[in-house]
């Protein structure tokens, strides 16, 4: 495995465990299920969602796919897009936090 596809795997699982850590924290202070949302009662509000709705959203496509059809099974079509979905924009948040961590002086 070369190098760039090694840290390519690395920035996926920092932006699916900051996405899932993210969420968990979320749906705990909130006690609302997390979902992928721009509205709220103020423009704040609407920020804070859509803040929300960027860091959590590999987290919460992963869960949109694996929903069951009315019949209790599991689409794989539904699956596999979700999936490469969220792996690339966890690629995304984990270049982004790991970019800031790194040029955070120490």
């Amino acid at each position: 495995m070369s190098k760039e596809l090694l840290l390519a795997a690395f920035l996926i699982g920092v932006g699916l465990c900051l996405s899932g850590a993210g969420t968990h924290f979320y749906q705990w202070r909130t006690k609302q299920q997390a979902m992928l949302r721009l509205d709220g009662k103020t423009t704040l509000g609407a920020f804070g969602h859509l803040v929300m709705s960027f860091v959590c959203g590999p987290y919460i496509m992963l869960q949109v796919g694996w929903r069951q059809e009315k019949d209790g099974t599991l689409s794989m079509t539904s699956v596999l897009i979700s999936a490469v979905v969220a792996f690339g924009w966890a690629f995304i948040t984990g270049l982004l936090f790991l970019s800031l961590y790194v040029s955070l002086p120490l």
